[in-house]
């Protein structure tokens, strides 16, 4: 069976986790938040430090007027064998151990000044302090700074509302247990501890309360209606504790023997020696540690439930993000090159349908490209006027005899020319897209989001892939059109000669003039002729340039986009693998943290696990 020490040490252990990684409550839910926890609350002179050092039996708290603790701490107790040394360590210097508890509170001082200054200022950020001791129960306290009403000299206005709201965090929680510190000789209605604990546990299901300096009370009156619940009723019974006066604290009286000295008042006293074996730091403490082990008990599940839960987020954030990589070369390479492959099946899955763009491919071959040819300017180049000042220009100072073969030739190939202007304008559209599809698959390639340079790198190595497809594909396209013009078709020409012309009817049987082969129905006819034999080869380029930029762009790019990248990434030195592996600083440490946080939470349920629950 789970015994107290193992219960509270337990907590105490995955607390002082919590508090390394930052998670020390107050702000959200955390597992620090789960955790139960014992707060101590009470206004500034309510002898809130007193009933501590009683506790503990050692004078180690800072002392002063105005707001002397300026930070939460978190004082942890592990009681010890009899005989062994008292000693206490603090969590933000863990090889140091104090057996002088005047150091003790020099720390405190010093470690408060570090976080706030040397001005009055507060911080919520706690300094956690463990204590052993045979003097002391296992109980782990955590100490508040002291409510006030007033800012003092040094103080900005809004550190009355900033205590309280530091206070309020944590004393709202479902799991804190809130030790409400109130003096005796006050009214008890006006007590700054019950009144917060009131608002944030109206059942006081939560609420221990504690009557201080009941030894200076005026004379003639007593506190028994708060300690026998009259007053204000709690779910949990009053203790009633005696400070040590001043001349005790300036004299430096020994806190065992202000403990003894405690018991005999009680004991002696009239008023209250009926309930003396309910009064005192010593019987506080044990209530306390009590109480807490009763908690933790009914609260490990709650908390082994939410430490699965955080366990698995962190796992699915990590996956998300990405897991560490390793520092060896040959894992590196391994990691750039299946990266690289994730990039190549994005981007085949853009060309081949599985994403949306590739169509934009086939959108230049079935739009743009036949509107291209369309616009071609073969009605003015193809003109009578510009058809005869070609012939006339060919035949030179010789006019042909019958067919102006060269004039052919050359309107033929000044018309073929033409197509180079939408060959190219097609080869670069296609290059757009395709640089386009790049970019959209280095930034749909979530594994790649984590590495910039390397997806940089990649993104640059697949564009000039992508330039040399180009230029193997625009080289190729004018080859096609400059086939044309290489060698004519001579078939159709043959078959247009070959036609008979039709005789136009003469009625009036009128002599016909001289045939000039420099007529207008001539050039007309040569013009048609020309026309005729370009519309027959931009149909063939129609069909032939599409196939030529798959060939040369679209199809390379789906087989060696990166061939010329992995050749390179292959002759790496590791410093440069590893540049390319050069993570986000934000992401790098986002991964640090929940790396972190997922062992901690590992731990601390190994440690639960560990325990024999009954």
């Amino acid at each position: 069976m789970a015994t107290m020490k193992s219960l509270i040490g337990l907590i105490n252990k995955i607390q002082r986790a919590c508090t390394v990684l930052g998670d020390h409550g107050g702000e959200g839910m955390s597992l620090w938040e789960a955790l139960p926890t014992v707060a101590v609350v009470g206004g500034q002179s309510s002898g809130k430090s007193s009933v501590l050092e009683s506790v503990v039996g050692r004078d180690f708290l800072p002392r002063g007027s105005g707001i002397v603790t300026r930070r939460p701490l978190v004082l942890q107790l592990h009681k010890t064998e009899d005989g062994t040394t008292e000693y206490a360590e603090f969590l933000h210097a863990p090889r140091k151990k104090f057996t002088d508890f005047a150091a003790v509170r020099k720390e405190i001082e010093d470690e408060t000044d570090r976080m706030t200054g040397k001005t009055k200022a507060i911080s919520n950020i706690p300094i956690q302090l463990s204590i052993y001791s045979p003097n002391v129960v296992n109980l782990t306290l955590i100490d508040l700074p002291g409510l006030t009403k007033v800012a003092v000299e040094g103080q900005p206005e809004s550190i009355v509302a900033d205590i309280e709201n530091m206070v309020r965090s944590y004393v709202e929680k479902p799991n804190c247990i809130i030790l409400a510190i109130s003096p005796a000789n006050q009214d008890i209605a006006t007590s700054d501890a019950i009144k917060l604990a009131k608002e944030v546990d109206p059942t006081g299901e939560r609420t221990f309360g504690v009557a201080t300096k009941l030894d200076i009370m005026d004379k003639g009156t007593d506190c028994l209606d708060v300690l026998e619940g009259r007053a204000y009723r709690l779910q949990h019974p009053w203790v009633g504790i005696v400070n040590r006066s001043q001349a005790d604290i300036n004299k430096r009286v020994d806190m065992i023997a202000a403990r003894r000295k405690e018991r005999e008042y009680f004991e002696t006293s009239p008023e209250y020696g009926h309930l003396a074996s309910r009064m005192g730091s010593e019987y506080l403490a044990k209530l306390l540690s009590q109480h807490l082990e009763t908690v933790i008990r009914q609260k490990i599940p709650s908390i082994v439930a939410l430490i699965n839960k955080s366990i698995d987020e962190i796992n699915a954030e990590l996956d998300r993000i990405g897991r560490p990589i390793a520092v060896d070369s040959g894992a590196q390479l391994y990691t750039i090159l299946e990266l690289c492959r994730a990039f190549d099946r994005v981007f085949k899955e853009h060309l081949d349908g599985g994403r949306p763009g590739g169509d934009r491919i086939y959108g230049v071959f079935d739009h743009q490209l036949p509107a291209a040819l369309k616009k071609l300017p073969f009605d003015r180049h193809l003109s009578t006027k510009n058809v005869q000042k070609v012939v006339s220009e060919a035949d030179g100072y010789q006019p042909h005899l019958i067919a102006p073969e060269q004039g052919y030739r050359r309107l033929i190939d000044g018309s073929i020319s033409y197509f180079k202007g939408p060959a190219e304008a097609t080869v670069d559209a296609v290059h757009f897209v395709l640089k386009e599809l790049v970019r959209k698959s280095i930034s749909e390639t979530e594994e790649l989001k984590r590495f910039p340079t390397l997806a940089s790198d990649i993104a640059a190595a697949a564009n000039e892939a992508l330039e040399r497809f180009r230029d193997e594909s625009r080289k190729t396209v004018l080859r096609l059109v400059d086939m044309e013009s290489s060698y004519l078709t001579v078939e159709f020409f043959r078959k247009l000669h070959m036609e008979p012309e039709k005789e136009k009817p003469n009625p009036r049987n009128a002599p016909q003039p001289n045939a000039d082969i420099y007529s207008d129905s001539h050039f007309r006819k040569i013009g048609s002729n020309v026309s005729a034999y370009i519309n027959m080869v931009c149909d063939t380029l129609r069909i032939s340039l599409p196939k030529a930029v798959v060939y040369c762009q679209v199809r390379e790019a789906k087989r060696s986009l990166l061939n010329f990248f992995y050749a390179q990434v292959g002759r790496k030195e590791k410093e440069k693998l590893g540049a390319m592996l050069d993570e986000d600083p934000q992401l790098m440490e986002r991964r640090g943290t929940l790396a972190k946080r997922l062992e901690l939470y590992k731990q601390a349920r190994d440690d639960i696990d560990a325990v024999a629950w009954k």
